[in-house]
């Protein structure tokens, strides 16, 4: 899912501890004496307790060492914690290995955590394997006040526990936001919903849908939402291809400011050679063009370019804009396997999902392999 390739939590840790100095690209020839060096002022307790969940020190040394300098730490004590939600002791090892800063975590915030967690994810044997892939998510946490009234707000709006769990996981940063503030946004979308012509029936099936595949728009202002509708009213959209907007991009248009939009639609309308009616049922064909960037589109209008297919078979299927140049190569590769010219012919059959792209050549072939004649049907000739 797109959603999950946009913003990566911000690390706010349990406990308040130092921050790493960035460190140079090279290493000063002293440095190899220095780390020695350092080694001596380790915490003893802390790295032979490590040594012996069979954690490896080196990895820890090389990732976040200032941790094993830390006077005061509970290995043990988050080891059991682990241990009582069933992992085992190579899971240990991982969880610390990659998440070093969970063992300057007090046990207690460790447990609160837990419980947290646990009000989504009932099944201890599931937060574990969450826990595993997703460590930083559970030892790192700005507010676990927030943490809480977050979670009870989006099981009131009817959230399932098992998409809440997915945030926990790879959108937590709105969790960090006070929940009155994420209050604020939800009545914003559906006020916008509304005001441009949904209905109250379909409004609850919609938020949940645009939330539960875009997060992260909890993270955007209300007033940039608001600024972005305003723009496209502007732009001469009615509020029913606004609505239609609203559905198709799963809420990426929100996370967009006028200034990106107008970027987007000005290389658009150069690129096309088009009106702003023209470019505006262009739009409507293809909403991405709205929110791709610059970049984006160009190279993906070159690519295109390159495989020999036009700028006027471009505007007849603009939604070939939405494939990457690498899948378009490769579609075209199939297409061309069967004898099939792409640049003789619409872009229709080169677009879609890969679900549509496999049907359609599955057709494009049987097509192609049909006999010309059926030679157990009778003949019609006449005597």
């Amino acid at each position: 899912m797109l959603w999950k390739l946009l913003v990566r939590s911000q690390p706010c840790r349990l406990c308040f501890f130092r921050k790493m100095q960035s460190t140079p690209k090279y290493k000063p020839f002293l440095a190899y004496f220095t780390t020695d060096r350092q080694s001596n002022k380790e915490n003893k307790r802390t790295v032979e307790t490590l040594y012996k969940f069979s954690v490896d020190i080196r990895k820890i040394r090389s990732l976040k060492g200032w941790v094993l300098l830390e006077d005061e730490t509970y290995v043990e004590e988050v080891a059991n914690i682990l241990q009582e939600l069933g992992a085992d002791e190579a899971v240990i090892a991982s969880i610390l290995e990659r998440c070093p800063e969970a063992i300057v975590c007090s046990p207690a915030a460790i447990d609160t955590q837990r419980k947290l967690w646990q009000l989504v994810c009932k099944n201890e044997e599931e937060l574990i394997k969450l826990i595993e892939q997703f460590p930083e998510s559970f030892f790192i946490v700005k507010n676990q006040e927030n943490l809480k009234l977050n979670v009870q707000f989006f099981q009131e709006l009817g959230l399932k526990n098992v998409v809440i769990s997915r945030f926990l996981t790879t959108a937590s940063n709105i969790f960090h936001n006070p929940v009155e503030k994420n209050k604020e946004t939800i009545k914003l979308l559906q006020e916008s919903y509304l005001n441009v012509g949904g209905s109250e029936a379909n409004m609850k099936v919609w938020l949940l849908k645009l939330l539960s595949q875009n997060p992260f728009i909890l993270l955007r202002s209300p007033t940039t939402i608001k600024e972005t509708l305003e723009f496209l009213q502007k732009q001469g959209f009615t509020n029913f291809e606004i609505l239609q907007f609203l559905s198709k991009l799963k809420g990426f248009l929100f996370q967009l400011c006028p200034r990106d939009i107008q970027n987007s639609i000005s290389f658009s309308k150069n690129a096309f050679e088009c009106t702003d009616r023209d470019l505006k049922q262009l739009v409507l064909k293809c909403p991405a063009l709205l929110y791709y960037s610059v970049p984006v589109l160009e190279e993906r209008i070159q690519g295109l370019l390159k495989e020999g297919i036009s700028i006027a078979q471009i505007r007849e299927t603009p939604m070939v804009l939405e494939l990457t140049p690498q899948i378009v190569q490769y579609r075209i590769r199939k297409l061309n396997s069967l004898g099939y010219r792409i640049k003789d012919g619409h872009l229709a059959n080169l677009n879609g999902t890969k679900k549509e792209f496999e049907a359609n050549f599955g057709k494009i072939q049987a097509k192609k392999e049909r006999p010309l004649f059926n030679p157990v049907a009778p003949l019609n000739v006449e005597e």
